[in-house]
């Protein structure tokens, strides 16, 4: 692997060890990054503050302390009510989303001294970097710069950065028969964002405009469509979330007049096992991918396995150890503290083993849609089947399709048959086994891989798929069971929407997961592809696998089923 992967995968570390602190600071498990951005679940937050976008050049000290001011404007800021007091002007905005930060930051937790550490530390080396772009030797950089430096001072109670106190003596100065009164409210205020917004937005103001109508040719200026040594200005297109896409759903005609689901017919349908359908030495190469792509991703499996581990075991009785100081008396024991009255091993304790009851279906969507997530969703099943294994869990992964896109043999007998009205579902419908539950991941390696094998992907309906995965769920003995439906849209089937209407399979899902739900035998959680899946799964979780599987993401998964255990 090259320096550039190299470092890109340090990146990836960087990032996630940050991510993990915010999401601990706020207690919101849906926070990471993605793209060097801050989400949550598949929502972009804009948070501007300049010196919260470390380089690839800063040390881990500064990414720390950028996550920690992150957590803290997560924590402490309302972004609705800063995004509606914010000016329309560039400057004043860079300055109050400046002043806003500093604000979060003065909140950090007294009995948390690492993370005030943490604060300074990235505020210190953001300003050194600014200074020795020379961006202060300008008028305009040093205006904003020096407002930087004594508003942190004044809102924080720290001390301006002790290499360019004399840079900024002058021009501060000037700024304090300005803005002395607006300083004081800043501190005075820094627990209330609005009443703190006040007296920031008439600094932001005062700022704007000294700068309006200076012209020095945009030496050290900020610009709208770019950056200057950590004073970006975003675009306005930042400001808006963007939301992850939904399924759409809606009201079938044809499902009401047909008084429910039907199908016309069975008699092409399959269930088949991979291994039936993919030629061994083409498994074999599948796996061989399928191992080089979890190599790559660097997933941490022992990480994984822990976390499955704490999440779905408890601990149970394992017999008894004698010969112990205290505990329950051991009755067989009597007799030796005749024989030796100072004898105090007359007791016994249980002895508890950890023992993981719990089965975890996985159910792929092989509808064309999915070819392009095919590799993801074949690594992202494969680590958490195998990390399952290790601590004694169960798993299956199954996958749903059809034998033929546009109704194959189905549609061929409903028109020989004289094309009856709402004929239902009209595909060859094909249920695959990847993995069954008595099957060790050891012996099931090569089948999960036929994942990969796209040409099996074609069309599907999700609802009969769903009840399949919880009846055999229900055949299995474990008490905790989970399906996880790996899905990036809606069903869809063109023969059965174009003979029905094409809400006819939504409403079926929607029906089928309602009263799975209802039946309680199994956790049934909607994990989107890149789409929000609440309009068919009450538990839903949209995942990016837009740049694979990371460690990040399995950290998603393993989130989204805590949030449906049982006990």
């Amino acid at each position: 692997m090259d320096s550039t992967a190299n470092g890109a995968r340090e990146q990836q570390h960087v990032e996630e060890r940050c991510a993990a602190a915010i999401r601990a600071l706020t207690g919101e498990p849906e926070l990471r990054f993605r793209g060097g951005r801050l989400h949550r679940g598949h929502t972009r937050l804009a948070i501007h503050a300049p010196h919260l976008h470390p380089g690839a050049g800063d040390d881990l000290g500064s990414f720390r302390g950028a996550a920690d001011g992150l957590a803290l404007r997560v924590r402490h800021s309302d972004a609705e009510l800063h995004r509606m007091l914010r000016p329309t002007e560039p400057i004043p905005r860079l300055v109050l989303d400046m002043l806003e930060q500093f604000r979060v930051e003065a909140l950090a937790p007294e009995h948390l001294p690492g993370i005030v550490t943490n604060l300074r530390h990235r505020h210190v080396a953001w300003s050194r970097q600014f200074h020795h772009s020379g961006l202060t030797e300008t008028a305009r950089g040093l205006l904003l710069y020096t407002v930087a430096q004594v508003c942190r001072a004044r809102v924080t109670g720290q001390p301006v950065v002790e290499e360019t106190r004399d840079v900024i003596e002058h021009t501060r100065a000037a700024l304090a028969t300005r803005m002395g009164g607006s300083l004081a409210g800043l501190r005075r205020h820094r627990h209330d964002q609005h009443s703190y917004a006040e007296h920031a937005r008439t600094i932001a103001d005062l700022v704007g405009e000294m700068l309006r109508g200076a012209d020095e040719g945009g030496a050290g200026a900020p610009h709208r469509n770019g950056s200057r040594a950590g004073l970006p200005l975003i675009d306005d297109e930042d400001d808006a979330s963007v939301p992850t896409p939904s399924a759409e759903t809606g009201h079938s005609r044809a499902f009401t007049a047909g008084e429910g689901y039907r199908v016309f017919t069975t008699a092409h349908d399959r269930e088949q096992a991979t291994s039936s359908l993919v030629r061994p030495e083409l498994l074999t190469q599948y796996r061989r991918q399928l191992d080089r792509s979890i190599a790559a991703q660097g997933l941490n499996l022992v990480w994984l396995a822990r976390a499955l581990e704490a999440l779905f075991s408890e601990p149970a009785v394992n017999g008894w150890d004698g010969a112990q100081e205290e505990g329950r008396l051991d009755g067989r024991r009597l007799a030796q503290l005749v024989a030796s009255p100072a004898e105090r091993r007359l007791f016994r304790t249980e002895r508890t083993k950890l023992v993981t009851d719990c089965l975890v279906t996985f159910l792929v969507d092989c509808s064309g849609s999915m070819k392009q997530h095919a590799e993801s969703v074949a690594v992202l099943v494969d680590v958490f089947a195998h990390a399952l294994e290790r601590i004694g869990g169960t798993s299956e992964i199954l996958g749903f399709t059809t034998g033929a896109w546009n109704g194959g043999r189905a549609m061929r007998d409903w028109r020989r048959a004289g094309r009856p009205p709402h004929p239902g579902r009209l595909n060859e419908r094909r249920h695959l086994i990847l993995k069954g539950a008595e099957t060790s991941w050891h012996r099931a390696r090569h089948n999960i891989a036929a994942l990969l094998k796209t040409d099996l992907y074609r069309e599907g309906a999700d609802g009969e798929a769903v009840t399949w995965a919880c009846d055999r769920a229900r055949k299995q003995p474990q008490n905790n069971r989970f399906l996880v439906v790996v899905s990036d849209g809606s069903p869809m089937d063109s023969a059965t929407n174009l003979t029905n209407d094409e809400h006819y399979l939504d409403q079926h899902l929607t029906q089928v997961v309602r009263h799975e739900e209802r039946a309680g035998a199994t956790r049934i959680h909607g994990l989107g592809v890149g789409l929000d899946l609440s309009a068919h799964y009450g538990r839903s979780h949209a995942l990016d696998l837009s740049e694979g599987v990371s460690n990040g993401v399995l950290a998603e998964v393993v989130g989204m089923l805590s949030g449906g255990r049982r006990r």
